[in-house]
């Protein structure tokens, strides 16, 4: 690049231009800026496109955060006593969510080529009670719209299905209890935890509540959830802690001593 020493001299006297800020920045910086702030951006806007099987309905944001596919299925009869399943999507295109926690388990295991880690029904139940602690922790707003969001057809009252949805949580918590889970509480404290750094804690065993808080409200993987309580992370450890997960959501469905994983 051949330097404009005329336009920077003049820039001196009467304020450096814009394009003399960027000539100046490119001779302390080799790399072109202007390509890199392009490239980003590209990057961007890859990372948050929307699938063609979407439609172009479902506008593209990078705030949108990571999201999966949902497809609107219905079961229909197939004869006396088969049925199918028919995707229902408006124009045959299949929706978004937001991903959470459990699609990160499910995809981690498809790529080691394992087992799905939990169920459906344990992966249901605790979405569900994420669902509830945000929709009762989010309603005292009193906003217009979301009391709107708690009517129905029924002409059910709004501090009807508050009440309804609160029993429905206080179940779950219920059958939760507060006790440690057992899976871990078999583990030696020697081989709980790890190399401990000045002022940091030492690791307890933490309870079923705590785990699936740490599961399905903040979104923690097995591992933050070990790091969290100063458990080291090894495969002994993960394996217990899923375990705990599985039955502590096998206990918010209703299930005693069996399992449904």
């Amino acid at each position: 690049m051949v330097k404009n020493h005329k336009m920077k001299d003049h820039g001196r006297d009467q304020g450096m231009t814009y394009l003399d800020r960027m000539a100046a920045m490119a001779e302390k910086q080799p790399e072109n800026r202007i390509a890199a702030e392009a490239a980003r951006l590209r990057a961007a806007a890859a990372a948050c496109s929307i699938p063609d099987r979407c439609g172009p309905d479902i506008a593209p944001s990078p705030a949108r955060g990571g999201f999966v596919l949902a497809r609107q299925v219905e079961l229909l009869p197939v004869g006396s006593d088969k049925v199918e399943a028919v995707h229902r999507g408006y124009g045959g295109r299949s929706a978004i969510r937001a991903a959470d926690v459990f699609d990160a388990m499910l995809a981690a295991a498809a790529r080691a080529k394992r087992p799905a880690p939990l169920t459906p029904g344990q992966i249901a139940i605790g979405r569900r009670y994420g669902h509830l602690v945000e929709l009762l922790a989010a309603d005292g707003t009193k906003l217009s719209s979301l009391e709107a969001s708690f009517g129905s057809g029924a002409g059910r009252d709004w501090m009807d299905l508050r009440m309804e949805y609160t029993a429905e949580l206080e179940r779950m918590r219920l059958r939760l209890g507060d006790e440690p889970a057992m899976v871990l509480r078999r583990i030696r404290p020697s081989q709980r935890g790890r190399v401990l750094a000045p002022g940091e804690r030492a690791p307890y065993i933490f309870t079923r509540r705590e785990l699936i808080d740490g599961i399905c409200l903040k979104g923690y993987s097995i591992k933050q959830v070990l790091a969290l309580f100063s458990w080291q992370d090894n495969g002994r450890n993960a394996k217990a802690a899923l375990e705990a997960l599985s039955g502590a959501l096998d206990a918010m469905i209703g299930y005693r001593s069996q399992k449904t994983s």
